[in-house]
């Protein structure tokens, strides 16, 4: 999954889209400039408007979504 994540992050043009994991949560991911993927794949942070990081463990992404017409969760 942090493949998935790393080509949607690097892509022209970027889309936005959702990450999901396994306990249900959604992380929206407006620009590229909010997440990261760690060097080793293991780990994904996500930057939410008001500057909170969430670390996410790699294994508990359960999948993404792109967002409609590239529209970013209020």
């Amino acid at each position: 999954m942090t493949k998935d994540i790393r080509d949607r992050l690097a892509a022209q043009p970027f889309q936005p889209f959702v990450v999901h994991t396994a306990d249900g949560r959604e992380h929206d991911v407006p620009t590229h400039d909010h997440a990261h993927v760690s060097p080793g794949g293991g780990r994904v942070s996500i930057w939410a408007d008001d500057e909170t990081e969430y670390i996410l463990p790699a294994l508990l992404i359960s999948g993404l979504k792109a967002r409609p017409n590239g529209q970013h969760k209020p």
